[in-house]
């Protein structure tokens, strides 16, 4: 599969990036990017919610009617959740929501991902850049430039570019991210995922293992 290279101006410069057929063009499976997307959100849940039950409840312990004759329902103790200010019945306790997944489903699911994102036609292809000083309007022109304003972008960079990274941090529609980092998550978020030329080696290397 072959995509056309632009500058950050959004201009062909008459190259041609290969992207490989094993990870941009598979039969995609959507249970592994369900599960993928997935152990992501579940992953960052703190797990830490947490009511009182009726044995944590400060109050009395004492019978607080007879057990017999009254015409209502038996009642023990004033901590019960049935009465106000008693705890609560199979409230939530504190666990880890996290669970693993092999690293072959893994892969499977960002080859999926990238797959529906080229079927959409929704992948680009930028020679490497760079800016003299971090600088939001500089990231902001190169974004209005290749189309993308108003639209959640993804850029993938090969290496370590501190000034890009910078630039973007600000903007909620767009983030910088180097190829290590991909993932299913991020790859569905995105309306557009931007891959600079330097990326697209390393993330071939990784997913075609």
């Amino acid at each position: 599969m072959k995509v056309a290279v632009v500058d950050i101006k959004g201009k062909e410069i008459g190259r041609e990036a290969n992207l490989s057929d094993a990870i941009f063009a598979i039969e995609p499976n959507d249970h592994a990017i369900y599960l993928d997307v997935k152990q992501h959100l579940a992953n960052k849940r703190q797990g830490t919610h947490k009511s009182k039950e009726r044995a944590e409840i400060a109050g009395s312990t004492r019978k607080i009617k007879k057990q017999k004759g009254t015409g209502t329902a038996r009642a023990g103790s004033i901590k019960s959740g049935v009465f106000k200010g008693g705890g609560r019945m199979f409230g939530p306790r504190p666990r880890n929501y996290s669970f693993k997944l092999n690293k072959g489903l893994k892969r499977l699911a960002r080859r999926s991902a990238l797959t529906l994102k080229a079927n959409d036609k929704a992948i680009l292809v930028v020679e490497d850049f760079n800016f003299d000083a971090p600088k939001t309007k500089d990231f902001v022109d190169v974004v209005k430039a290749l189309g993308l304003d108003n639209k959640k972008s993804l850029f993938v960079l090969g290496a370590s570019n501190n000034n890009v990274y910078l630039s973007s941090r600000n903007l909620k529609t767009s983030e910088v991210i180097m190829s290590s980092e991909l993932s299913t998550y991020k790859i569905m978020n995105a309306n557009n995922v931007v891959f600079l030329e330097g990326s697209l080696e390393e993330i071939e290397q990784t997913l075609s293992k």
